[in-house]
C-alpha cells in the first residue's frame, strides 16, 4: 500500500481549523500523483442539489456550509479530487491521503468538516459492480453519514470502533442496521479513556464477523485521532496500535484500500500514518512508545457495551 497524494489537497483553506492544511504538510514533500477527477461519481451518493451547493458557494470565494466545515474557493475542486484520489485507491489498493474528510458528510448536508463521502462513494461503485464491500472505520469518531447511508444494506457490512458518547453522536450498540442490511452493521462503542487493551479486544472480538461477511473488497475509513495525544477526544492509543491493526487487516483480508478522516496533532499523526502503513506493508515498526493501559471502571463499561453488541449480532453471525 502506498500513498496517493496531490497538492490540490492543500487547496482546501479553512485557516486555524483543527482540519487544516497542516496535518498534510506535516508530512514534508511527498510524491505526487495524477489524479482522477471524482465529479462525475458525487451522485452515487449525494444529491444534485446539494453537489451544486456546494459548487457554487465555492466559486463565490467559500463560507461556512454548517457550524464546523467550512468551504473556500478551491474547496469544490480539492473535495472533488478527494472522491477521485479514493476511487483510484480502491482500484489499486492504496491509501488516499486526501482532504477534506467524507465520513461525516451526509447524502444532502456537510457535517463534521467533511463536504464529500469519499469512502460511501468508493464503496458504492464497487457495491454497483456486484461486490461485497466491507467499510472498517478507526477513526475515533463514528462516521454517522457512512452509517446512514448503508444502514439498510447487505452488500455493505459497516464497522466503527468509535469514543461513545462523543461528536456526532450515535453509534451505540443498539444499532445494528435495519431492512435487509440488519446485523450488517457494527457498532463498537468505546469509553472515554479507552486505552491500548481496550482496543486490540475490540478488533480481535468482531474480526470474525468481519471476515464471515467474506467481503471482496475492504475500505479504511483511516482516521487517527482515537491517539492518546489527539485534541479533539478522550482515547488513550498508543502509536504501536495502529501498526498492529494494520498487520490484521493485511493478515485477514485481501483487496484492501484505505482514505484520510481524522487526526488533528500535527506532531503524532504522520507517527501514526506510517505505523499503519508498516503494518499493512508487513514492515517493522518504525514509531514506538509505552503501550496504554485502561482504568478497570472503563475497562468494565466497554465488557457491558461489548457484550450488548455480541447478544444482538449473535442471531445474525454464526463466529461471534
Amino acid at each position: 500500500m502506498k500513498l496517493i497524494y496531490n497538492p490540490i489537497f492543500l487547496k482546501h483553506d479553512t485557516g486555524m481549523h483543527p482540519e487544516n492544511k497542516k496535518r498534510l504538510s506535516s508530512l514534508g514533500d511527498l510524491p505526487i500523483t495524477v489524479l482522477e477527477n471524482g465529479e462525475e461519481y458525487l451522485e452515487l451518493i449525494h444529491t444534485t442539489e446539494y453537489i451544486q451547493k456546494i459548487k457554487e458557494l465555492s466559486a463565490q470565494g467559500g463560507g461556512h456550509v454548517d457550524a464546523d466545515t467550512m468551504v473556500s474557493k478551491d474547496s469544490y475542486e480539492a473535495a472533488i479530487y478527494a472522491v477521485g484520489a479514493t476511487i483510484m485507491a480502491s482500484k489499486t489498493g492504496d491509501f488516499a491521503l486526501t482532504r477534506p474528510p467524507g465520513h461525516h458528510a451526509h447524502r444532502n448536508f456537510s457535517s463534521g468538516f467533511c463536504i464529500f463521502n469519499n469512502i460511501a462513494i468508493a464503496a458504492q461503485y464497487h457495491a454497483n459492480q456486484g461486490k461485497k464491500v466491507l467499510i472498517i472505520d478507526i477513526d475515533g469518531h463514528l462516521g454517522c453519514s457512512t452509517e446512514k447511508i448503508f444502514y439498510d444494506s447487505k452488500d455493505v457490512m459497516y464497522w466503527s470502533l468509535h469514543q461513545f458518547p462523543a461528536f456526532p453522536g450515535g453509534g451505540d450498540a443498539h444499532e445494528i442496521g435495519e431492512g435487509e442490511g440488519e446485523g450488517y452493521t457494527i457498532n463498537v462503542p468505546l469509553p472515554p479513556g479507552s486505552a491500548d487493551e481496550i482496543f486490540m479486544d475490540a478488533i480481535e472480538t468482531f474480526l470474525p464477523v468481519a471476515k464471515e461477511f467474506k467481503p471482496d473488497i475492504v475500505g479504511i475509513s483511516a482516521g487517527f485521532d482515537s491517539h492518546q495525544y489527539d485534541l479533539l477526544l478522550d482515547l488513550r492509543l498508543s502509536l504501536n496500535i495502529f501498526h498492529k491493526i494494520g498487520r490484521i487487516f493485511a493478515e485477514n483480508f485481501n483487496n484492501i484500500f484505505a482514505t484520510l478522516e481524522g487526526g488533528y496533532n500535527i506532531e503524532i499523526f504522520p507517527r501514526c500514518l506510517y505505523n499503519f502503513l508498516d503494518g499493512i506493508n508487513n514492515n517493522e515498526m518504525k514509531f514506538s512508545e509505552r503501550n496504554t493501559d485502561s482504568m478497570i471502571q472503563t475497562f468494565y463499561e466497554y465488557e457491558g457495551r461489548k457484550a450488548l453488541t455480541v447478544q444482538l449480532l449473535k442471531k445474525h453471525w454464526k463466529s461471534i
